[in-house]
């Protein structure tokens, strides 16, 4: 018997689009600082649904970025490798191609990248650097708090599990974030073009203010999916016309709200395309991660001398919250578990099975 999609957790008929559209832009700060966008470019967030942003940071502000990365794939290598898991530590490769050779010996070394939990330090001065907070509170105002879902994006070449279909970031979360502006710095380390998988967005698909059925899970990933068919239907999309490819320099970064549906190319390269996924959205509003982790207080209207707990964000890694949550005890998971199962599993219709809704299912009746 067919299930009506009325019947799936995330499904909702509601629409919110004074939460995303021009009627969302809030009053722009009356005092100019640094890194402030132009007015004009601000209004096109509201009425697109993002912006590309070039040559807004400096080098001196994304190396020290690579280099923490440097340190997590070294880390995997070594853990690898003690375990005889891979029979070198491929230390000669570099910042571009050094996961690639782990990933060729032990398929999966990409997902134990995504499993790191901890933020390092480079990411903390990113995520919080004052002349992108500047430019956030000109997309919500001067309260600012991180979100606790940030992402370390390590599209390896030629890999399916790095590649994310068509989708709406509040798929992933609870339904009560559907109406919560939550901005995203999606920040490359790397010149992100099409040939090595850089975003494509749907221009204005946030227009409607509504959020798509969705379906899980994408091939062999962990990944909702977003039929185009459903952004025609329910979202208004003009598929022929508004799917925009979003290639970003180094340097650079495209903001885009949680509504609007994009997914990232195949990289057909020969180059690991790195980059961070960055939120935030005001304090006062649900997150939407299931109750899980909090966000980070980065800026207060009513404390200029705020100073952000990095200390306490750090002490919960999101990952071992979501298994704890769905009663996997430590040591049930080997430290080479490549499984991903998730909260937003069970908000969609399971269309595809693999070893990651498997794994959600064993969990369920384990429940």
């Amino acid at each position: 018997m067919d299930v009506k999609p009325e019947m799936y957790p995330g499904y909702t008929d509601e629409a919110h689009p004074e939460c995303f559209n021009k009627e969302a832009m809030p009053q722009q700060p009356s005092v100019k600082k640094p890194g402030q966008l132009p007015e004009s470019t601000i209004k096109q967030y509201f009425e697109k649904g993002y912006i590309i942003v070039e040559n807004f940071f400096k080098p001196e502000e994304l190396e020290p970025c690579k280099r923490d990365i440097e340190k997590l794939v070294d880390e995997v290598a070594q853990k690898l490798y003690t375990a005889g898991k891979i029979k070198g530590l491929f230390k000669e490769y570099g910042f571009y191609e050094r996961l690639t050779k782990l990933e060729a010996e032990f398929p999966g070394s990409t997902i134990l990248i995504l499993k790191q939990g901890y933020m390092p330090k480079a990411f903390q001065q990113l995520w919080s650097n004052e002349r992108l907070l500047n430019v956030v509170e000109q997309l919500i105002g001067p309260d600012i708090v991180g979100h606790p879902v940030w992402n370390l994006r390590s599209k390896v070449p030629k890999n399916e599990a790095t590649i994310v279909p068509w989708h709406q970031d509040a798929g992933y979360l609870d339904n009560d974030s559907y109406k919560v502006m939550q901005p995203t710095a999606w920040i490359p380390l790397i010149d992100a073009n099409e040939k090595n998988g850089c975003l494509q967005i749907a221009s204005r698909g946030h227009k409607t203010g509504k959020i798509g059925q969705h379906q899980c899970c994408w091939g062999g990933t962990w990944y909702v999916m977003l039929e185009e068919e459903e952004m025609r239907n329910k979202l208004e999309i003009d598929i022929d016309k508004d799917l925009e490819i979003c290639p970003v320099p180094f340097g650079g970064m495209v903001l885009f709200n949680n509504i609007i549906p994009h997914r990232s190319l195949p990289n057909v390269s020969k180059d690991i395309r790195w980059s961070l996924d960055l939120r935030w959205q005001r304090p006062t509003e649900p997150f939407g991660f299931y109750n899980l982790k909090d966000g980070v207080l980065m800026r207060s209207s009513k404390d200029s001398n705020l100073q952000i707990d990095w200390e306490t964000f750090n002490k919960l890694d999101r990952h071992k919250e979501q298994r704890k949550a769905m009663d996997v005890e430590p040591a049930e998971e080997s430290e080479f578990d490549l499984t991903m199962p998730g909260p937003w599993m069970k908000k969609w219709e399971m269309v595809h099975m693999n070893m990651h809704t498997d794994r959600q299912k064993e969990l369920d009746t384990k429940a």
